[in-house]
């Protein structure tokens, strides 16, 4: 099991500490509720330093990263990050990603944890075109500091102006005390905020800063089973749940990151699919009386006859009702629709909706 390099300083705090990933990891500090809604509120910052980094540079950089992911990375320009994901060759998808671009040859792309390898060993076997790969997750840390006060409280330990820096925008500028530090304004918790990256011998001076910096706008170390549930309240696709090697982006509602105007792997089959239309879909739902949806529970319709089943679900902090995603036929995925979630021998009324289920 890996830590992370605030893995002691979790443990100092009381977090517990959970395997994921494989990485020793903070699920909770003082409860989900608590730091979800701080976040909402406030502001909460996580340590997802267990996520991969890879730097991609060199004259055909793009052309990799245009090959290998479905949105059109060509469209960016220095200091703009974008989401995407790299489509496999069956239909499905290999991971979803951030890419951020420094410059016309230099690149890095941010991926899931549970997939390093995996992505790694992806994009090696289709850099035909030579680009210069770098596998930099080993050495880099991350924080994310998520919620509405995150520009007021960090504005205090950097020159650089995080009011001036836009959605999906990001700056390499002084952090804490530390040069060269990427602030990015990307997250996953749809309450605003910054993402930091930084080399591992720097993140526990970065990481006292920020607690410091924010202790009089009520910052809270968060964990990640806060992250899920803001994820959810927002629809975000989670990799291995939502979204996985046998889902298209088509089904996931990922469309508007899947860019046929460039060639990527699979591109043929996904552009037919788009055309010709999905067989199943991924939809939002809210219970419409009391129960907890979970991941792999039954969908079903009012005959009992199983639709669908459930890919994320839980209850909302914010909303106070139990809420999901998950793949139904699309004959049954029509906003508004009358569907039932199998939680044990009920089967719990919900209705179709377009998330995100939390609206500021």
């Amino acid at each position: 099991m890996k830590n992370t390099a605030l893995s002691h300083i979790h443990e100092q705090l009381g977090a517990k500490m959970v395997p994921f990933a494989g990485y020793n990891m903070p699920v909770s500090y003082e409860g989900v509720t608590i730091e979800h809604e701080n976040v909402r509120n406030n502001l909460g910052v996580f340590d997802v330093s267990h996520m991969g980094e890879f730097l991609v540079t060199g004259p055909n950089a793009l052309e990799l990263i245009q090959k290998i992911g479905s949105n059109d990375a060509s469209k960016l320009v220095d200091e703009q990050a974008q989401y995407t994901c790299m489509p496999n060759a069956t239909g499905g998808i290999v991971d979803d990603l951030i890419i951020y671009r420094f410059n016309a040859e230099k690149w890095l792309l941010v991926v899931n944890a549970s997939n390093i390898q995996k992505d790694w060993d992806w994009i090696s076997s289709h850099n035909t075109m030579n680009a210069e790969l770098r596998d930099i997750s080993e050495d880099y840390s991350l924080l994310a500091i998520q919620g509405p006060k995150a520009i007021e409280a960090m504005q205090s330990i950097t020159s650089e102006d995080l009011s001036a820096i836009n959605f999906y925008n990001f700056k390499v500028s002084d952090f804490g005390g530390i040069e060269h530090v990427i602030i990015s304004a990307t997250g996953y918790t749809g309450s605003g905020g910054f993402e930091i990256y930084c080399k591992n011998t720097e993140v526990e001076q970065i990481w006292e800063q920020v607690m410091e910096a924010g202790a009089d706008f009520g910052i809270k170390p968060t964990g990640l089973a806060a992250r899920d549930t803001l994820r959810l309240e927002m629809g975000f696709c989670l990799y291995g749940n939502d979204i996985d090697d046998t889902t298209s982006p088509i089904e996931a509602g990922l469309g508007w990151i899947t860019k046929f105007n460039h060639d990527f792997i699979n591109k043929e089959a996904l552009q037919k699919q788009k055309e010709e239309g999905i067989t199943r879909k991924l939809i939002g739902f809210e219970l419409t009386e009391r129960g907890i949806p979970r991941q792999g529970y039954d969908i079903v319709d009012a005959e009992g006859v199983k639709i669908g089943h459930v890919t994320s679900g839980t209850m909302s902090p914010s909303l106070n009702k139990g809420i999901g995603l998950g793949y139904v036929g699309k004959e049954h995925s029509k906003l508004g629709t009358e569907i039932f979630i199998q939680i044990r021998k009920k089967a719990v009324p919900a209705t179709i909706v377009r998330p995100p289920f939390y609206k500021k």
